[in-house]
């Protein structure tokens, strides 16, 4: 599945949560959590029930819905109740995850996207990584920045916390994901901060509106240079592997076992 982008949607306004069936985002993720006031998430939580029983969305779309923030309020118990019953949900995102979400998943039959978004859980992110039905983790740069007591602009995108994160997820076989980039009028920022997200290993990128939408899907998949040059380094060394020959020379460059798996990877995410 990609999760090239992946859009918040509040879960309280009826015509955005509409409007998100067309627009191109990999998953849509209907937010109980932070874009809905203490006194409208009973009413958010209802009416997303029954639109997401009345609309129709691309099948290969991701749904996913954010909880509240499990143990901290009555609001979380109901939010995993009321989805644990919607089949169009594919997967519960867990905001400001710092232990194992194994419980939730078994509780609900959905799979788990986990939020990093504080210090304790980028600190146990390996055992976090580890949960059953987790098949994502995201980082969450406004809320961490607050968890450090820190700045967001350092966090908007830390290559050392990023790495952190990409080695734990792509450790256990998940996809991790860069978080919101919040300038929305800075299209070009949003791709230089999604560039380095991809070059650091990451699936994909989460984004807060719609214009972010295909910058996303167009930076987290191959060019087609990209694919022309895979293409190009399987067929030669599986060429040159039948002449008992581990390394070759292309266009001046070293290559072997390593540069022929990555090649193989990226195709592979293709096909």
């Amino acid at each position: 599945m990609l999760r090239r982008s992946q859009l918040f949607v509040p879960a309280n306004e009826e015509k955005k949560i509409r409007k998100s069936l067309a627009l191109g985002a990999d998953s849509i993720i209907f937010d109980l959590e932070d874009a809905v006031p203490p006194s409208g998430k009973a009413e958010a939580r209802k009416n997303l029930g029954s639109l997401l029983k009345e609309l129709e969305w691309n099948s290969s779309q991701e749904l996913c819905v954010r909880v509240n923030k499990v143990g901290t309020n009555s609001y979380s118990a109901d939010d995993l109740a009321g989805v644990k019953s919607i089949r169009k949900v594919d997967s519960i995102v867990l905001p400001k995850i710092e232990a194992d979400a194994t419980e939730i998943h078994e509780y609900t039959g959905k799979t788990i996207i986990g939020l990093v978004e504080t210090a304790r859980g980028l600190n146990d992110i390996g055992e976090i990584a580890k949960s059953k039905g987790m098949v994502a983790l995201a980082f969450g740069p406004q809320d961490y920045a607050n968890s450090v007591k820190g700045n967001v602009v350092a966090y908007l995108s830390n290559s050392s916390v990023l790495s952190t994160m990409v080695a734990a997820a792509r450790a256990n076989n998940l996809d991790p994901i860069d978080g919101v980039y919040f300038e929305l009028a800075n299209l070009e920022g949003f791709r230089e901060t999604a560039q380095i997200a991809r070059n650091l290993g990451c699936a994909g990128k989460q984004v807060v509106h719609p214009s972010q939408i295909a910058i996303a899907n167009e930076v987290f998949s191959p060019t087609k240079e990209e694919i022309l040059e895979a293409t190009r380094i399987v067929e030669l060394y599986e060429r040159a592997e039948k002449n008992n020959t581990g390394a070759l020379r292309v266009d001046d460059k070293l290559i072997d076992a390593v540069h022929y798996r990555q090649a193989k990877d990226l195709l592979g995410r293709i096909s």
